[in-house]
C-alpha cells in the first residue's frame, strides 16, 4: 500500500498534473478532493469529462466513471469485484477504492488514452432489432458499420506509418543526400557541355536529340489515344447491337401484337402502377409513420419496470377477453342477413389480399430485375476490365426479359385458369360425394330388391363380368398398339441419338477447354477456400468471444437498471418520510392552536384520551356485570325450570286431546281424573 501512495503521489507532481503533494497531504485529502483528483486524472485520459464535480450530482459523476473505467476495461480486485460494494465506495470517495484506481490509471496513461481515443468511433450504438426492419434505419446503421470497418483499417495503416521506422530526421537526411545528388549532376551536364562544344555541328545533334525525345512522348501519348479509342469502338458496337437487338424485338412484339393488345397491355400497366400510387404505397407509407409514432413515443417514455410490463400484458389480456366476448356475442346473434354480409365481405377480403399479394410480387419482381440488370452491368463492365475481350451478354438479357414477360402474361393466364379448375374441382368434388351418396342409398335399395326376389347378388356378379370383359378388351387393344409403337420408339430413338450428337460436339469441345481452365483454377481455388475458412474462423472465435462479452455487459446493465430505479424509489419514499416529519413538526411548534389540532400527534393523543375514557367505562360496566353474576345465573335457572314446566304441561294437553274419544278428563283442585 505504501508502494502504491508513493508512485501515486510522484506521477501527480509531474507533468501534466503537477499538483506538489507529499504522502501525508495526499494521504490527508478529503473524500471530495480525492474524487476531484481522480476525475482530472481521467479529463487527462479522455478530455471530456474536464469538469467540477461540485457542480455535477454525486450519482452523474459516478456513472460517468464506471463507464469510463468499463470502456478502459479497469476490474476492482478481493471484497470490491462486488458493484454494488464499489459503486457505494466510489460515492463516498473512499481511500481503498479510489487509490486503486489512481495506481493502475497512472501506470498507464498513453496506453489508456489512445483506448478512450478508438473508444469514441469503436464502441458501436446498440440499436434494438426491432427497429433494424425499417429499411431506412437499417441501411444507416450499415452504413455506420462500414464507416466503423474503415476507421479501423485507417488507423491500422496510420500506426503501421508510424512504427516502420520512418522519421523526420531520416527524412531531411534524404532530402539533403538529392541536394547533393542533384548538385553532382549539374556539376556533370556542365562537364559534359564543355566536351560537346568541342565537336563539329554539337548544336544541330543536340536539337535532334530533344526531337527525338519529344516525338517518343507523343508516340507514348498517341498509342494511350489509339487503345482509349479501341475501347470506345467497342463500347459503341457494344451499344449498337443492343440497340439493333432491342429494334429487333420492338419489330417481332410490333409484327405479333395488334394495336388491341397493345393498348390492353399499356391500360393494365397503368392499372397496375395506379394501383400501387393511389392505393399500395400510400398504405405502407401511412404503416411506416404510424411505426415511427409508436417508436417516438415509447423512446419518449421513460424506462419501464417488470411492474409496468405486467400491468400493460394485463390490459392486453382483458382487451383480448373483450373482443373475443363481443365475437361470441355477435355469432350468438346469427342473424341471416349478417351471414349473407359476411360472405361477401369475405369474398371482399380475399380479393383484396391477393390483390395486395399479387402487387408485392409484382414489385418484388421489378426489384429484382433491377437489381439483376445491374449485376450484370458489373460483372460485364468486371470481365471486360479483366479479359479484354468481346463479353456480349446485354443483348441476351433484352431478349430473355422479352421472353420473361411474354412467359409471365403467359403464365398469368394459366394460373387464373389454374384457379378457375380448383374452384370447379371443388364443386366437382361435391358432386361426386353426392353422387355417391345417392350410389350407396340405391345400390342398398337394389340389394333389398334382391333379397325379396330371391336373387341376392346379381348386379355385383353382372358389374364383375361386365369389368372383366372391359379390361380384356383393353388388353388386346394395347397388345395390338405395342409393336406399332415399339417401332415407332426406335425410329425416333435413333433420330433423336443423331440430333444431340451433332448438337453436343460444339459443346463438347468448349466443355474440354473449360475443363482445362477449370483444372488450371482448382489450386488457386483450393488456396483462397483454405485462406477464407481460416479467416471464417479466426473471426467466428471472435465474435463469439465478443456475444460472450455482450451478453454479460447486458446482464449487468440489467441489474444496474433494476438497483437504480429501487434506489430511486426508496429515496422518494425517504424524501416523503422526511416531508411529512417536517410538516408535523411545523405543525406541533406552531403557535396556532388550529395549526397544531392538526398535527398528528395531537390527533393520536386525542384518540388515546378517547380510547381510555371508553376503556374506563367498559371496566365499570364489566364490574356491574359481575356483581350480578350470580343473580342472574339463578333467574336464568329459574325461567328454565319455568319453561321445562310449560312444555310438559303442553304435552299433556296434546295428548288429552287425543284421548278425548275413550274417556273424560276432569280437573279438579288442581287434579286430573281420566273418567270412561
Amino acid at each position: 500500500m505504501g508502494e502504491q501512495l508513493k508512485l501515486i503521489v510522484e506521477q501527480l507532481n509531474r507533468d501534466p498534473f503537477k499538483k506538489n503533494f507529499n504522502l501525508i497531504t495526499f494521504d490527508s485529502l478529503e473524500p471530495m478532493q480525492l474524487l476531484q483528483i481522480l476525475n482530472d486524472v481521467l479529463a487527462e485520459i479522455d478530455p471530456k469529462h474536464a469538469l467540477d464535480i461540485r457542480e455535477e450530482m454525486p450519482e452523474q459523476t459516478v456513472k460517468r466513471m464506471c463507464a469510463l473505467l468499463g470502456m478502459l476495461k479497469y476490474k476492482p480486485s478481493g471484497a470490491l469485484s462486488d458493484v454494488s460494494v464499489f459503486r457505494q465506495g466510489l460515492v463516498a470517495g473512499r481511500k481503498p477504492v479510489v487509490h486503486p484506481i489512481l495506481y493502475w490509471l497512472l501506470q498507464r496513461v498513453p496506453e489508456l488514452k489512445k483506448r478512450a481515443y478508438l473508444a469514441r468511433f469503436l464502441v458501436k450504438l446498440e440499436v434494438p432489432a426491432e427497429f433494424l426492419q425499417d429499411d431506412v434505419i437499417n441501411d444507416t446503421y450499415n452504413q455506420y458499420e462500414e464507416l466503423v470497418e474503415g476507421f479501423k483499417t485507417y488507423h491500422k495503416e496510420c500506426e503501421l506509418l508510424r512504427t516502420s521506422g520512418f522519421s523526420t530526421a531520416e527524412i531531411r537526411r534524404d532530402i539533403s543526400a538529392m541536394e547533393e545528388e542533384k548538385d553532382q549532376l549539374i556539376k556533370r551536364v556542365e562537364r559534359l557541355k564543355k566536351r560537346v562544344e568541342s565537336v563539329s555541328n554539337h548544336q544541330r545533334m543536340l536539337e535532334q536529340a530533344s526531337q527525338l525525345r519529344v516525338e517518343k512522348e507523343r508516340e507514348e501519348s498517341l498509342s494511350h489515344q489509339k487503345q482509349e479509342q479501341k475501347n470506345q469502338l467497342f463500347q459503341a458496337e457494344q451499344r449498337l447491337q443492343r440497340s439493333q437487338q432491342q429494334l429487333t424485338d420492338l419489330r417481332q412484339a410490333a409484327a405479333d401484337a395488334s394495336p388491341e393488345s397493345l393498348m390492353k397491355r399499356l391500360e393494365e400497366e397503368i392499372k397496375i402502377n395506379s394501383y400501387m400510387m393511389s392505393e399500395k404505397l400510400p398504405k405502407e407509407l401511412e404503416g411506416m409513420r404510424r411505426t415511427v409514432q409508436y417508436l417516438k413515443k415509447v423512446a419518449s417514455e421513460p424506462a419501464m419496470g417488470q411492474a409496468d410490463l405486467q400491468e400493460l400484458e394485463d390490459k392486453i389480456r382483458d382487451v383480448d377477453s373483450q373482443i373475443n366476448h363481443l365475437i361470441e356475442k355477435r355469432m350468438m346473434r346469427n342473424d341471416p342477413m349478417d351471414d349473407k354480409l359476411t360472405l361477401y365481405r369475405q369474398q371482399a377480403s380475399i380479393i383484396l389480399r391477393r390483390k395486395e399479394s399479387k402487387a408485392e410480387e409484382l414489385q418484388e419482381a421489378r426489384e429484382e430485375l433491377a437489381r439483376t440488370e445491374g449485376e450484370l452491368r458489373q460483372r460485364s463492365s468486371q470481365a471486360h476490365a479483366s479479359e479484354g475481350g468481346e463479353v456480349v451478354r446485354g443483348d441476351e438479357l433484352k431478349r430473355l426479359v422479352v421472353k420473361l414477360r411474354s412467359k409471365g402474361t403467359v403464365y398469368k393466364k394459366q394460373r387464373q385458369e389454374i384457379a378457375e379448375l380448383k374452384a370447379e374441382y371443388g364443386v366437382l368434388q361435391r358432386t361426386e360425394e353426392i353422387l355417391k351418396q345417392r350410389h350407396e342409398t340405391i345400390q342398398q335399395k337394389l340389394q333389398a330388391m334382391e333379397a325379396e326376389k330371391g336373387i341376392s347378388g346379381y348386379s355385383n356378379t353382372q358389374e364383375e363380368l361386365e369389368r372383366v370383359s372391359a379390361i380384356k378388351s383393353e388388353l388386346d387393344e394395347k397388345k395390338g398398339r405395342t409393336l406399332d409403337d415399339m417401332s415407332e420408339m426406335v425410329k425416333k430413338l435413333n433420330s433423336m441419338i443423331v440430333e444431340k450428337k451433332s448438337a453436343l460436339a460444339p459443346v463438347i469441345k468448349e466443355l474440354r477447354s473449360l475443363r482445362q481452365r477449370c483444372q488450371e483454377i482448382s489450386p488457386d481455388y483450393d488456396e483462397k477456400k483454405a485462406q477464407y475458412e481460416s479467416c471464417t474462423a479466426g473471426l467466428e472465435s471472435n465474435r463469439s468471444k465478443l456475444e460472450q462479452e455482450v451478453k454479460a455487459l447486458i446482464g449487468e446493465t440489467a441489474l444496474e437498471e433494476n438497483r437504480y430505479h429501487h434506489i430511486n424509489c426508496m429515496s422518494e419514499i425517504t424524501e416523503m418520510q422526511i416531508q411529512r416529519a417536517a410538516e408535523e413538526m411545523k405543525a406541533y411548534v406552531s403557535s396556532d392552536p388550529v395549526e397544531r389540532k392538526k398535527a398528528i400527534r395531537e390527533v393520536y393523543m386525542k384518540n388515546i384520551s378517547e380510547q381510555e375514557l371508553l376503556g374506563k367505562k367498559l371496566r365499570e360496566k364489566q364490574k356491574v356485570v359481575r356483581e350480578s353474576h350470580s343473580a342472574n345465573m339463578e333467574q336464568m335457572k329459574l325461567w328454565r325450570d319455568l319453561e321445562q314446566l310449560m312444555e310438559c304441561k303442553r304435552q299433556c294437553f296434546i295428548r288429552a286431546q287425543s284421548q278425548a274419544s275413550v274417556g273424560q278428563v276432569i280437573q279438579e283442585g288442581g287434579e286430573d281424573r281420566l273418567v270412561l
